[in-house]
């Protein structure tokens, strides 16, 4: 029989149990050996065994969409000034870009498709913030403030002076303050800027000129900082020593308590003259000033010069009366001052000082019209908020209960020199002893403030060996302070009780040989002269600087 007719003849169930698990493929079995085989037995039909399960495929999420990059702004904030632009730029935008700041009354924005940049303009002072948004929706906010500046510093400026020669820090002083001049800070800005910062150092001669820049610093919380310079050209202009003809002097009211005029005159190109003002504000009083204005009466321009030595505002008066004389000494013997050129029937002021209440303000100034025809000098007192240069309500002068001198005095400088041997009795020297009488309607001057004391003093020794010699301060009428310049040394005294008696230098005269004393000084304002120097024998008491000596 052939192959195929068996398989036909094989029940389907036997067929069944030739398969294994599923997809599995088995042997048949071996053909019978007889051709008559018995027929099997009945049995169950067999199902295949399960196979390993399979788990349905899982479905596919949809592939999500890329991020889109943000926009970057370059700087991230903006700080605009009124009146000024700021350029933000932008980059990882796409196509068209709009931009809309959320309070247009601040500021004006403006976009440039092309080189991706933002231009603000500022309108007003304030905060508010810029929304930039690109073509995909894409937004980026700003945040932007709009403010004013806190000032304008000036790049350059130019000042003439006069020095033989010029020290470095006169220089520096003067450049500091035409800087302080020009600078325009806004209500409410501070001005950062000192003396120390600037750097210069070395002496400017007659006919040279020099440049100094003067660092500044402009703040305040409602405005923008400003740092700069300003760069100072200074000439020194060589011209001679001012000799004055008077003294003027303004001390009435001394105490304030008003405002208005304190003292007026004219100053003559003929007649140079020196000026001390002292005056104080009280408590409960309002923050004053007190301004020196020169008034060109002509239509053509005068020129002026004038050294000053100012001291204050203190409430230490002595304090304040010894600091304007030391510090006009010291420009005086050098002639270290300003030139200032006044146009023609102008006004400008030569001094500005702050005197708030309970503060005392003094000066010391000489004066001359270098070229140009007569100007008018009017000091006045003015509220601390009121500007400078405004015009005065009234030229009445202003009075007060206790009298002090105010006037034109004609003496301003006594010279004196002597020869006085060690052998002699004691050599005394009075400083503010004889009252001048005053050329206007008013007060004498008593203690000679103001009056430049000059003695030379020739002191000889006869005998046959060294002798030590001294020179003492004798206040005589109350506590004092002094100010010395002796051989071009400058000495101080801090006050010292009335008829105290303390070394103010001291020398060794040769045998048979002799020393030659310069002595210049100024009674110094808000101290109770006269006051003598006495020439003696050195009685071994302290020396003048050393511990327990008030000398310095």
């Amino acid at each position: 029989m052939k192959r195929a007719a068996l398989w036909a003849a094989v029940p389907a169930a036997a067929l069944l149990l030739c398969l294994g698990p599923l997809g599995a493929q088995v042997n048949p079995p071996a053909p019978p050996a007889s051709p008559n085989p018995p027929a099997p037995a009945p049995q169950a039909t067999a199902l295949p065994s399960p196979g390993p399960s399979i788990s349905p495929a899982p479905a596919l999420s949809p592939t999500p969409a890329p991020t889109q990059p943000p926009i970057a702004v370059q700087p991230a904030a903006a700080f605009v000034a009124v009146g000024a632009e700021q350029t933000l730029r932008l980059s990882s935008v796409l196509g068209t870009i709009t931009a809309a700041i959320a309070n247009p009354a601040l500021a004006d924005v403006g976009v440039d498709q092309a080189a991706q940049t933002i231009t603000i303009t500022g309108k007003a002072p304030g905060a508010t913030t810029l929304t930039v948004t690109d073509q995909r929706g894409v937004s980026a906010s700003i945040p932007v403030r709009v403010a004013y500046y806190a000032g304008t510093i000036p790049a350059e400026a130019a000042i003439r002076i006069t020095g033989d020669p010029a020290s470095p820090d006169f220089i520096k002083e003067q450049a500091y303050a035409e800087a302080m001049r020009l600078v325009q800070p806004r209500p409410g800005a501070q001005v950062a800027a000192s003396i120390d910062e600037i750097r210069y150092d070395k002496p400017l001669a007659q006919d040279d000129i020099a440049s100094v820049t003067v660092p500044i610093l402009l703040q305040g919380d409602q405005y923008f900082t400003v740092e700069g310079a300003t760069r100072v050209r200074v000439e020194n202009m060589a011209a001679p020593k001012i000799m004055p003809d008077s003294l003027m002097v303004s001390d009435f009211p001394e105490k304030l308590t008003e405002n208005g005029v304190l003292f007026a005159q004219d100053l003559q190109h003929s007649q140079p003259s020196r000026f001390l003002y002292f005056h104080y504000n009280p408590p409960g009083q309002p923050d004053r000033r007190i301004v020196l204005r020169a008034q060109n009466l002509s239509p053509e321009p005068a020129i002026v010069q004038f050294i000053t030595g100012a001291g204050g505002p203190d409430p230490n008066e002595m304090l304040t009366g010894h600091e304007a004389t030391l510090r006009f000494l010291q420009h005086l013997v050098q002639n270290e001052g300003r030139v200032l050129v006044i146009p023609g029937s102008t006004a400008i002021n030569l001094a500005e000082q702050p005197l708030p209440a309970k503060n005392v303000v003094a000066s010391l100034l000489q004066l001359r019209v270098l070229n140009g025809s007569t100007v008018h000098l009017t000091l006045f007192a003015q509220d601390a908020t009121s500007p400078p240069d405004e015009s005065l309500a009234s030229t009445e002068l202003l009075s007060g209960d206790h009298p002090h001198a105010r006037g034109v005095y004609k003496i301003p400088e006594f010279h004196y020199s002597a020869l006085w041997n060690t052998t002699d009795p004691y050599l005394e020297l009075p400083i503010g002893q004889i009252p001048l009488p005053n050329l206007m309607q008013g007060e004498a001057l008593a203690g000679d403030y103001g009056v430049l004391q000059s003695f030379v003093i020739k002191v000889q020794n006869p005998t046959a060996a060294p002798q030590p010699i001294a020179i003492y301060e004798n206040p005589r009428g109350g506590r004092a302070t002094g100010t010395y310049l002796i051989d071009g040394v400058l000495i101080q005294s801090h006050q010292v009780p009335p008829f105290s008696r303390y070394k103010v230098r001291q020398y060794v005269v040769p045998a048979h040989g002799f020393v030659r004393v310069a002595i210049q000084t100024i009674p110094d304002s808000g101290s109770s002269y006269p006051l003598r120097l006495v020439f003696a024998p050195d009685d071994g008491s302290v020396a003048p600087g050393a511990p327990g000596s008030p000398i310095y």
